[in-house]
């Protein structure tokens, strides 16, 4: 069932050319940002674009809990007075996160170096992530957690009274544990270091130099080592939230794949830990340009255009860009099976801990709509079927996963027969607007 409510089966068919101008939302990674840190500088944060998607109000309800204060003005416009570094208040309440894996880990990180204590929740879904791969190094600045077996949510979380500055390699590519790290390091006196072997989004060290933290980043035989100095009075900013190019994904995946299409998606962030699927989709053959390039709020952005591509190959994707991209494979593999050829996909055992194990749910509904699939730990391979060909015809689950549902969704709309999803609830957590947007665009998908 939804996250938030009854299930909403959601059925897409095969449709004329996908035309217009695509204004997704905000984007995700830099809404939860923006209202940690300005909750954390001193002063009033103005935040506009905000991704108002229910993860995101959730992390807003969250800094609410801590003592800022959030107001939401409308039309995506937001401010938030801050309590300082340092400053949060214990919550009266037990946090509920909803579906957000991002949102409760950076928000673990935020609170770990003060002297107070919180309870996290989320949904079935959020409530079976692991969370020992944040608390562990959290522990290093003096953090105690409690949580069930696993080390899953519910946890509370004891923040140290005396925190004291960490140094710590991330075993895993991960940008939250990253951020979670840096964002505890804030009230520890001294330099907190965090080294990473492949680079992922770097949203956060963008975001603290902008805020006045003093944060540098060196590469080295090691990897890229981050220094951040502890204790800084964080300055408010006004904060312009570039267009996610996680949910840009769906709408330029769809035009690559229906006849006739043409979509401009504008104001698309193309940070280079974020940009790794356009890259990808250009090497299968995309027919995809970048648009009127610029750089707003010390993020590069661009307007995207997609248009039908109908000789895409398969090809096998670099395992280093799994870090710049991880969110986007479900959809991948959906544009993977109307090419032709095989599509190779190494270096992606993350998938397997997202809101589900999305290797598995994607190569089992790609299974039933006709489409060979291997997998293994931490790769996947899917065999193209070239434009025309994908069956389709099933109803596919979607685990809780906004992702899972929203690619499945964009499948069916150039699939033999339709495609279904057993619950597309999810999708209001990252992409509240996908299904008028889409219908704008041409598409026909309707809830069943």
């Amino acid at each position: 069932m939804s996250s938030h409510g009854d299930p909403i089966p959601m059925t897409s068919a095969a449709c004329g050319p996908l035309t217009g101008d695509a204004h997704v939302p905000g984007d995700k990674s830099i809404s939860h940002r923006s209202l940690i840190l300005g909750a954390m500088a001193v002063g009033e944060t103005t935040i506009t674009g905000l991704l108002e998607g229910q993860d995101v109000l959730d992390t807003a309800k969250a800094m609410r809990a801590f003592g800022a204060d959030v107001t939401d003005h409308g039309g995506g416009k937001w401010s938030v007075y801050g309590v300082g570094v340092g400053g949060f208040a214990e919550p009266d309440q037990v946090i509920d996160c909803g579906n957000s894996g991002t949102g409760v880990r950076l928000i673990m990180g935020a609170m770990a170096s003060s002297p107070i204590t919180a309870t996290f929740t989320g949904d079935a879904s959020l409530n079976k992530r692991p969370m020992a791969r944040v608390t562990d190094p959290l522990a290093l600045f003096g953090c105690q957690a409690v949580g069930r077996d696993g080390g899953r949510l519910p946890m509370t979380l004891v923040g140290a009274a005396d925190p004291v500055p960490a140094h710590y390699t991330v075993p895993v590519p991960s940008a939250q544990v990253k951020s979670a790290v840096l964002l505890a390091g804030l009230n520890a006196p001294g330099e907190t270091v965090v080294i990473e072997a492949e680079a992922t989004r770097d949203h956060t060290e963008r975001m603290l130099a902008g805020f006045g933290a003093e944060i540098s980043t060196e590469v080295t035989s090691e990897g890229r080592v981050i220094t951040l100095k502890g204790q800084p009075e964080l300055n408010p900013q006004h904060i312009e939230v570039p267009r996610d190019p996680s949910s840009a994904a769906f709408p330029v995946c769809a035009a690559l794949i229906v006849p006739g299409s043409d979509v401009l998606v504008p104001n698309i962030g193309l940070n280079p830990t974020r940009a790794g699927l356009f890259t990808t989709l250009r090497e299968m053959g995309a027919d995809l340009t970048y648009e009127n390039e610029r750089e707003e709020g010390g993020e590069p952005v661009a307007d995207l255009r997609a248009r039908f591509s109908p000789d895409l190959k398969g090809i096998t994707v670099p395992e280093h860009r799994a870090a710049c991209m991880i969110d986007e494979y479900p959809v991948l593999s959906v544009v993977a099976a109307f090419a032709k050829g095989e599509t190779h996909m190494p270096g992606v055992k993350e998938l397997r801990v997202k809101e589900s194990d999305r290797i598995d749910a994607m190569a089992a509904g790609l299974r039933a709509a006709g489409v060979g699939v291997e997998d293994g730990p931490d790769w996947w391979t899917v065999m193209g079927l070239g434009h025309g060909n994908v069956p389709g015809g099933v109803t596919c689950a979607s685990h809780l996963d906004h992702r899972i549902a929203m690619s499945f969704l964009v499948m069916g709309m150039a699939t033999q027969k339709p495609m279904s999803v057993d619950d597309g609830g999810p999708i209001a957590t990252s992409f509240p607007i996908f299904e008028p947007l889409m219908a704008a665009l041409g598409a026909e998908v309707r809830r069943t």
